[in-house]
């Protein structure tokens, strides 16, 4: 029986990138010490092939086959619509999620040990009549998950976010008491479970500018985040340090205090993040049932088939992805 931990890497928008860089993994599961089957339509993946002039084969996904030189495994499952790069077809947006439904349930069942996922592409997937988010909230409701926390990592640093997707005139009122909490509880828990340390330095970001500069720019620090912060300090015994400035928060100094960041909102925590380790960071879900790492950047379509797309995002989830199974199959 095959002993290596199974990587199932789902394709994501097959207008996009998705096909371009999980055509650049043969020799990865070699490298990585595991074995990666990637969820995909096979003749997208083949004629993709042939467009970018690359000598990969095909093989059918089975699980009793070790990784083999030249090779990528595949699971296939069909396009919804023929495709062509760089052009976005709302028809494809129920293969996409099949491919997310296949990779879920196998890492639900113990076929997989994580899902990584290469990038959809949000709005081609609300043009097919579909509400969807993005692959967080989405992983949640399939998984009947009331919280997940959005972690993205790179370039030495590691960012939580208490909103993710939502308009920046919603955040004011997303960002409750509860909601720090349970993120931080998750963020907390998981850091010990995914990362191995048991009692991270968490950085917290406050709302305001200045963090409310003491109530003249903003109430939100004083009424909601300190309170919360001094709770868990007192009754759970976590290390936190804030609210703190997002402006300054970034600076060295501060990043060497703490062993990870939360954000209260996405561009306040992810500008930095990216510009650290853009085309190498990755994507964390913390908190579902199953592990779930993914690249950090879009679908590229303008790039879709060019040979210029950079694979390096997608290598890196996978080996965080693989290292995060180990983790957790020796503390189980």
């Amino acid at each position: 029986m095959q002993s290596l931990p199974v990587i199932a890497v789902t394709a994501g928008e097959p207008a996009g990138i998705g096909a371009d860089i999980c055509l650049r993994l043969p020799d990865r599961a070699r490298q990585a010490g595991a074995q990666i089957v990637v969820l995909a339509d096979r003749s997208l993946l083949a004629a993709r092939a042939a467009a970018l002039h690359l000598s990969v084969g095909l093989r059918d996904w089975n699980p009793l086959l070790p990784p083999q030189a030249g090779m990528l495994d595949v699971l296939h499952l069909p396009l919804s619509a023929q495709v062509a790069p760089g052009r976005l077809d709302p028809a494809n947006a129920p293969y996409v999620l099949a491919l997310l439904d296949r990779a879920l349930a196998g890492c639900q069942s113990g076929e997989f040990a994580a899902m990584v996922t290469a990038p959809v592409h949000k709005g081609v997937i609300n043009d097919a009549g579909i509400a969807f988010t993005g692959h967080t909230e989405y992983l949640a409701e399939r998984t009947q998950t009331r919280r997940v926390v959005m972690m993205l990592a790179g370039g030495g640093l590691r960012v939580a976010l208490v909103t993710t997707h939502l308009p920046l005139r919603a955040v004011p009122a997303a960002v409750t008491g509860t909601a720090i909490a349970e993120t931080l509880r998750i963020l907390h828990r998981e850091m010990g479970r995914k990362y191995g340390i048991p009692k991270p330095r968490i950085l917290v970001a406050g709302l305001n500018p200045h963090a409310g500069e003491g109530g003249y720019l903003g109430r939100e620090e004083i009424d909601v985040i300190i309170p919360v912060l001094e709770q868990l300090r007192a009754e759970e015994g976590m290390l936190l340090l804030g609210p703190l400035p997002a402006d300054t928060m970034f600076s060295p100094p501060v990043l060497a205090r703490g062993d990870c960041v939360l954000a209260m909102y996405h561009d306040q925590g992810l500008t930095a993040l990216k510009y650290a380790s853009f085309g190498h960071g990755i994507n964390v879900t913390l908190g579902l049932p199953i592990i779930r790492t993914s690249v950090d950047h879009g679908t590229a379509v303008e790039l879709a088939g060019s040979g210029q797309a950079d694979p390096g995002s997608l290598f890196v989830a996978i080996e965080q992805a693989i290292e995060m199974a180990e983790r957790v199959s020796r503390k189980s």
